[in-house]
Parts: C-alpha cells; sequence; structure tokens
C-alpha cells in the first residue's frame, strides 16, 4: 500500500514479450454457507486449515438475470486502460521460487506475528474464491427506495495464493465485494445481488499465469538483502516488469468524471465496472492521457458540488509529496510538488475545504534502511519529530503558499472532514488521532485512536485541539454531500481493537462546546458477540434534495458472525438512536475483513456501463 520501492524497482529493463491474459472467475461449489475442504496440491495453493470455499450454488439466478431490466447505455468517455505485457510463463520462475524458500526457511529472522501468515491470515482474515454473481435472500426489513438500482462495494485484501514467507495484511491482492440492488421486471421488488471479483491487476496476472507468486509483496517482500537480490533477478531476467506496476488495488473504491476506480496508493488507478447482473469487471490500469505518471492516493477527495477530484502521491524520492487534481471531466491538471519537506513521510490521507487543501505530516517515515538490513518495517516512527499540518490553496499552481503548522502529537492515517470557517481565515478538521503511533503496522490491537477537531486560525497561527470522544474509533464516514463543508454527524466504526470492528457509533460533533472536551456519541450499533463488521458507508434518502436533513438516510456495512460463519449486508436507519436494522441481506459467502468502500448510485453505475 506504500511506494517505498516502487522508484527502486522502476528502473528501465528490456520489455517482455506481449501476451494477451485471460480473466479468471471461476469458484467452487459447496452445499453449505462455508465448508472447510482439503484441496489436494496439484488443485490448490492453500493448506487445508486456510482453504475456504464460498458456496456458489446459484439456484434462480440464470431465472432472475433474463428478467433484469435492459439498461439503456449513453455513450460517455471511457478511460483508456495502459497496454500492460504479459510475459510468459518460464522455467526460470521455478528456480526462483526455489531461492525464496531457502531464504524464508534458512535465512530470514523467525516472523514477527504482524508478518506471519499463519497468523495474518487465520479466522475471517483468510481469503475466499471469487463469486460470480449471486442472488440473495432479505431474511429481515425491505431494503430502502435509495439504493435501488445502486452497489454496494467494498475493497480488500485477498491473496490469491499462500504467501511461501511473510505477509503483511495490506499486503493482499485486492477483491472487490459487491452487493447490487437491481430491479426484477416480473415483480417489481429489489433483487440484491452478490459478487466477489479479483481487481485484475498486473501483479495479479503475472503471478496468476505463473501460478505463484513471483512478485515481492511491498508490506513483507523486502525485508532482508538476500530477498531484494531474488526480486532484482527476477526483473532482469524477463519475469515481471516494475514499470507496468506491482500494487494489489486493494485499499479503497472512488468514483469521479463518471468512471469507477479501485485504488491503492503505490500504483495507478485500476479501472472497474459493475456490469447490469452485478457482476465486477477490470477495464485496466490507467495513467489518464499520459499525465499521471507515478501512484496515486487511495483516497482521493471528490468535491460533490463541481465534480473535481483532488488527489496527492508520496514518495521515498523528492518531491516528497506532489499534490494535483482532475476537473470534472477527469482532465488530469499539473502537478504541484511540495518540496517543504526535508525528508520522505508517509502520507496515507488529506483532507479538502472549499478553499484548501490539508496535509498531515505525522511522525511515521518511510524507512527502507530498517527494512532491508534489520527486517522491520518500512515505516518507521519518529518520537522526536513534532507532528503538523500544511495548507495549500485548492487551485494553487505551486507551493509558494503553503504553509506549516504544529500540531504536536497529533498523528492521524485517515481525514474524516475539513471546512473553512470566518471567511477562510480559519480552517477546522476533524480526524481520529492515533496515541499509540509506534504500534501503527506492527501491532494495530494496541492503537487507540481518539477523535479530535483541530481549528487553525490562518491570520494568527493559533492551533485549538477538542477531544469529541473516549471511544476508540477509526474507518470514519459523513455524508458525502458534506465533503468539504461544515458538517454536524460523523459515522465511525469501533475497535475490538483494530483491524476489527464490533460495532458502529453516530456522533454529533457541533454540540461540544468549543472549549471542552466531551463526549459526542449520540447513537450507537454494538453488534452481537462474536461478530465484526467493515467501514460503514452513509446513503442519503434523497442525495439531490438541498432541504433535506444531513443524516437523513442509512448507515451500509457488512457484518461477520465468527461462530457461525455468516456474513451480511446490513442497511441501519442513521437517525433512529440505536441506529437501527431496516434491512439485513444473507450474503452467500464469507466477506473477509477488509478496508474502505462507498455505495455507488444506479445514475453513475449506468454512466461507466
Amino acid at each position: 500500500m506504500n511506494p517505498l520501492f516502487c522508484s527502486f524497482l522502476a528502473c528501465k529493463f528490456p520489455q517482455p514479450n506481449p501476451l494477451l491474459s485471460s480473466s479468471s472467475s471461476s469458484s467452487s461449489s459447496s452445499s453449505s454457507l462455508l465448508r472447510t475442504t482439503t484441496p489436494t496440491p496439484s488443485s490448490s495453493t492453500y493448506p487445508p486449515f486456510l482453504r475456504i470455499s464460498a458456496n456458489t450454488k446459484n439456484d434462480g439466478y440464470q431465472k432472475w438475470a433474463r428478467m433484469v431490466v435492459t439498461e439503456k447505455k449513453r455513450p460517455v468517455p471511457v478511460p483508456v486502460p495502459v497496454p500492460v505485457p504479459v510475459p510468459p510463463s518460464s522455467p526460470l520462475v521455478t528456480i526462483f521460487n526455489s531461492l525464496d524458500d531457502f531464504i524464508n526457511n534458512f535465512i530470514r529472522l523467525p516472523l514477527p506475528p504482524s508478518i506471519d501468515p499463519n497468523h495474518v491470515l487465520s479466522g475471517n482474515f483468510a481469503p475466499v474464491d471469487e463469486l460470480p454473481p449471486t442472488v440473495c435472500e432479505v431474511i429481515e426489513g425491505s431494503l430502502p427506495r435509495c439504493l435501488h438500482g445502486g452497489a454496494y462495494i467494498r475493497n480488500g485484501p485477498n491473496p490469491q495464493f499462500y504467501p511461501r514467507g511473510p505477509y503483511h495484511l495490506f499486503d493482499g491482492d485486492g477483491m472487490l465485494h459487491s452487493i447490487r440492488i437491481s430491479q426484477s421486471q416480473s415483480h417489481g421488488r429489489p433483487v440484491p445481488v452478490f459478487c466477489s471479483r479479483y481487481v485484475k491487476t498486473y501483479k495479479y496476472i503475472i503471478e496468476k499465469r505463473a501460478g505463484s507468486p513471483v512478485i515481492p509483496n511491498l508490506f513483507s517482500g523486502f525485508r532482508c538483502l538476500a530477498g531484494c537480490a531474488v526480486a532484482i533477478a527476477r526483473v532482469l531476467t524477463g519475469q515481471f516488469d516494475p514499470l507496468n506496476g506491482i500494487s494489489v488495488a486493494n485499499t479503497s473504491v472512488a468514483v469521479f468524471s463518471g468512471h469507477l476506480y479501485a485504488l491503492a496508493e503505490s500504483d495507478l488507478p485500476y479501472s472497474v465496472r459493475v456490469t447490469a447482473d452485478g457482476d465486477i469487471e477490470t477495464l485496466g490500469r490507467c495513467d489518464f492521457d499520459g499525465n499521471l505518471s507515478a501512484s496515486m492516493t487511495a483516497h482521493p477527495k471528490i468535491d460533490p458540488n463541481t465534480g473535481e477530484a483532488f488527489a496527492f502521491r508520496y514518495s521515498p524520492v523528492r518531491p516528497f509529496l506532489t499534490y494535483f487534481r482532475f476537473d470534472a471531466q477527469g482532465k488530469k491538471q499539473p502537478d504541484v510538488p511540495i518540496s517543504s519537506l526535508s525528508r520522505p513521510s508517509f502520507f496515507h490521507d488529506f483532507a479538502i475545504s472549499e478553499r484548501y487543501a490539508i496535509f498531515p505530516d505525522i511522525q511515521l517515515w518511510m524507512n527502507p534502511v530498517e527494512m532491508v538490513m534489520r527486517g522491520g518495517s518500512p515505516v518507521g516512527t519518529d518520537p522526536t519529530k513534532v507532528s503538523r499540518v500544511g495548507i495549500i490553496p485548492r487551485y494553487a499552481k505551486d507551493e509558494s503558499e503553503m504553509r506549516w503548522f504544529q500540531v504536536p502529537g497529533f498523528n492521524i492515517l485517515h481525514t474524516i472532514n475539513a471546512w473553512d470557517e470566518d471567511d477562510g481565515d480559519a480552517i477546522v478538521m476533524v480526524a481520529p488521532n492515533m496515541l499509540s503511533i509506534e504500534h501503527a503496522f506492527e501491532r494495530m490491537d494496541l492503537i487507540h485512536n481518539s477523535l479530535e477537531k483541530v481549528r487553525i486560525d490562518l491570520k494568527t497561527g493559533t492551533v485549538t485541539r477538542q477531544r469529541l470522544s473516549q471511544a476508540n474509533l477509526e474507518f470514519a464516514v459523513i455524508n458525502p454531500g458534506y465533503l468539504g463543508k461544515k458538517n454536524r454527524y460523523v459515522y465511525s466504526a469501533v475497535g475490538a481493537p483494530f483491524p476489527k470492528i464490533s460495532g458502529i457509533v453516530k456522533l454529533d460533533i457541533l454540540s461540544a462546546s468549543s472549549t471542552t472536551d466531551q463526549e459526542c456519541i449520540v447513537a450507537k450499533r454494538m453488534y452481537e458477540p462474536g461478530c465484526y463488521g467493515s467501514e460503514p458507508f452513509f446513503v442519503a434518502k434523497e442525495p439531490e434534495n438541498p432541504e433535506a436533513e444531513e443524516d437523513d438516510g442509512y448507515v451500509l456495512s457488512y457484518v461477520h458472525n465468527e461462530q457461525s460463519g455468516e456474513s451480511r449486508f446490513l442497511v441501519m436507519d442513521a437517525q433512529s438512536p440505536d441506529l437501527h436494522i431496516v434491512a439485513a441481506v444473507k450474503l452467500p459467502a464469507r466477506v473477509p475483513y477488509g478496508f474502505h468502500g462507498l455505495f455507488v448510485r444506479q445514475c453513475d453505475l449506468k454512466m461507466d456501463s
């Protein structure tokens, strides 16, 4: 998920011969929701205790598919995927796999739990097979009308091969889990259709053809000199070309300029689409007519009023941070390099207001020497560094107007929202602050996130901070229509601890006094014992109605029951004090815990069809 070694590997090497690739869309059949199988060595890449097969029994799907209302397509500009030459399978793959096995068994130090695949891929973190479009059963309530025709899509890691060596949670191949709420022509009721598909990245295709891991994982694959040497040798022998990307597109999903993208911050976006029957297709890796030459954040900010997308990338080489944007038609605008950074920092997310872009420069920095020489984390902690926030005008042509404000101890991975006050003379940002930053990537279960509101007076330089909750909160969202504007309500996941999520809370962040810390939780839904969820997402009932209340809508999430093995899609009333469940859909397959998602409305799906 980070571009630590992308620049190191992305040097010019001989191009492999082009070879067309075929997509894979198979999954195993099962007579129950979850069934542990004992695969033969020739048919599976996972040991028996991890290989979990999805139930692909799909009675009635073909009948339903014939009843789907035919959607009228209209021409829209389509992003042109970057051509990706795929090298043929080579006997050298087997030789280098043996070298990897020798390194992992005799050279690497014993694996800590954070990169031990037997630990990381246990329970509901274990991968699942792809699942073609499958009709689901609504087992409680009814699906609200504002969801009809749209799709909820969540991204997350799902390695297609069991790792031979170290594996971090952030390393798995991206898999999209989608539930499309289609309309039945026969009885008029909404029909939920669930589908799980890999994002067909260059890395995925190369390794699918080879039948084993080939491209090293970014968070765990470079943790010794011998492993780095093998990776370079694979490049020199034509097994893969890092210029085509080595990312997994497993972090998030975004919609801008009429198209849907799967994202990870170590590569270009991958264009994907949801078909009329609920399937998910990867269209290709997009460089926006050659204007996006390097990686892009997995958290672009889309202005709900203008349709513009604002983004950035960070790098281990200068410039360490680069800001850019896309206009409403999807045309990338020129880069704005931020050269005032003295060394590479870890920038995972940022925020925008109506006037500014806001960048948190936290106490995490990219640490390649520690990773390669000592087998440590690729992201290090600097306790001597003072956290700060950088503010630059949204439409800046260069960094001359960039200003930095110290905010000691303010360490955030994700922002929630930001807005202007005092006619643009002040900025307010809301975000969860990590109180144990040293555990950010190696012991996430020890992290406590405290939700804070930070106000920066641009005239005086005064910074004020206010704690909004004592609870352990992360993966928080707002009504998307309020992005960059002053909002009242936040919907956040509750750590169980993280990376597991035990419930969802709603906060009224404007109810607290501006001078004192105050608990702002006004609604809560904690899941049943043994049940854990995903990041929530808010969907407005009437997104086009300017008079609608900010919280008039629904909160969506996947939830998995570790005792029964069943996964569900939940729709909750955002205005009720207990986030009342208005609809529950029993899913035909297990949904592993993952990262970020969103709901795509019917009109946006039609534009990208």
